[in-house]
């Protein structure tokens, strides 16, 4: 293939009408950050972070947690949504385990991301957590002459123009960890190669999921500067490194036993992580089956902004309705264990909704979205059905599907039948095993990768250059 790797001046003048834009639109910006607060309060928490911009007890905090050492190395990891903060936790793990003195930081785009991450934080290592700021030139420098971290990572996909030619010119090395590329996201990258191939040269380090992620990175980075790239690598992905809470696992095992006594022939069937315009599609699908009387849905819709709207929708269907967020403690109520579906409106309790269901069917794979994490569900011992669309997790499909622990399906009403009739194949016991079979045989990557990045920390102190 032909190395379509801009000049400089090409890419100088790509990168300023990118800025300029930016800059004209922060306004604009700002506004929908502020709108999506009506929905989730959390995006209007301490806006002014995303321009780079930090108060006074922000910076007290950050100089000058008693008994921080200053000798701590700061590990800035940025995981931009809920997806990638999980799957950034056996990563950070395997980073304190090397490197026990790290500080972290930990930067979000989303409200859901923020909120997941705040489990990975360690107050007696002085870590903190503060939005990604918005990728002007002046934000971004802001932000790396305030934290001065000494290595960054971004989680698969988050490769921004001014972070990384920000980064370079302050001799921060970026890595972008588990990093995954479509053939889609490959072609908008070719296309914009004056803005985006200079952004991913400047990367120091690519530690690819694939080899097929790893073919099409290469493609993107052809060209790069001996001052840029260091390694592209394969090393797996670190989402199979993902341990389920044990509590959440208790606990979803529990709302199973309970259902199962109330209702003997019980069988609960998750639908995981759904998008919007899904809903409608499996309760059509889900009401025309041929199911066991004591059939039960769960639905866990993606993003906790369409618990309300997803409600409307089942109660509108004229199923009977259980939402989790009105149970009384930990268990499921006498209404929770009649009603004909469960709504999930809760965070952080996947692993207790995978625990308690016997199969699962994948938002985001039967629409042409690329499907949500397949591997979480596996790790719990939950059998899923995907859809035809699962370009997002390609390998792990492919590796779940030969491995029996996922079945796929070309639409709603074929996935409700196949995930009813799996039920019917063999013994709970003997799915649950085959899950996780699965699941423990790819792990090992997130040790792989913290080890790579540790390779490329910073000596501390230096100062950042850039502009406004």
């Amino acid at each position: 293939m032909a190395d379509l790797t801009p000049s400089p001046a090409q890419a100088w003048l790509a990168r300023q009408a990118y800025s300029w834009v930016l800059r004209l639109g922060t306004p604009a910006y700002l506004w929908r950050v502020w709108a999506r607060g009506r929905e989730e309060p959390d995006y209007r928490l301490n806006w002014w972070q995303r321009l780079g911009w930090y108060d006074k007890a922000y910076r007290a905090q950050w100089r000058g947690a008693e008994g921080f050492r200053d000798a701590c190395p700061v590990v800035w990891v940025h995981a931009v949504s809920l997806g990638e903060a999980r799957a950034a936790v056996p990563l950070i793990q395997a980073l304190r385990r090397q490197c026990a003195g790290m500080r972290l930081l930990l930067t979000h785009t989303t409200a859901t991301g923020r909120e997941a991450g705040k489990a990975l934080l360690n107050a007696e290592h002085g870590d903190m957590q503060t939005w990604l700021p918005y990728d002007t030139p002046g934000a971004v420098w802001r932000f790396l002459r305030f934290h001065r971290p000494q290595v960054g990572v971004l989680m698969e996909t988050e490769v921004w123009p001014n972070v990384q030619h920000q980064a370079l010119e302050a001799g921060v090395p970026m890595v972008l960890a588990n990093a995954r590329l479509s053939e889609k996201s490959l072609r908008q990258g070719l296309r914009l190669s004056a803005l985006m191939k200079p952004a991913a040269q400047a990367l120091a380090a690519v530690l690819a999921q694939t080899d097929a992620d790893a073919r099409r990175l290469a493609q993107l980075l052809q060209g790069a500067s001996p001052n840029g790239l260091q390694a592209l690598r394969v090393c797996g992905n670190v989402k199979f490194d993902m341990s389920p809470d044990a509590a959440l696992l208790a606990r979803g095992r529990a709302w199973q036993q309970a259902l199962k006594a109330q209702v003997p022939d019980a069988h609960l069937v998750m639908a995981a992580s759904t998008r919007e315009g899904e809903e409608a599609s499996l309760l059509a699908a889900w009401q025309a089956a041929r199911k066991p009387a004591g059939a039960r849905l769960l639905i866990v819709p993606r993003h906790p902004q369409r618990f309300d709207e997803v409600a409307m929708r089942v109660q509108a269907s004229g199923l009977s309705l259980s939402r989790r967020s009105q149970w009384v403690g930990d268990a499921p109520d006498a209404q929770a264990l009649q009603a004909q579906v469960w709504l999930g409106d809760s965070m952080r309790e996947m692993p207790a909704y995978f625990a308690a269901s016997d199969m699962a069917l994948l938002g985001g794979s039967f629409a042409p979205l690329g499907g949500q994490n397949l591997i979480e569900a596996a790790a719990c011992g939950c059998p899923i059905v995907v859809g035809p669309s699962t370009f997002n997790f390609e390998e792990a499909a492919e590796l779940s599907l030969a491995a029996d622990a996922a079945r796929r399906a070309r639409d709603w009403p074929e996935g409700v039948a196949k995930a009813l009739a799996w039920l019917q194949e063999g013994s709970a016991a003997e799915r649950q095993a085959r899950c996780l079979v699965f699941a423990q045989a790819h792990q090992g990557a997130a040790d792989l990768m913290a080890r790579e990045i540790l390779l490329r920390l910073r000596p501390a102190g230096r100062a950042t250059r850039g502009g406004a």
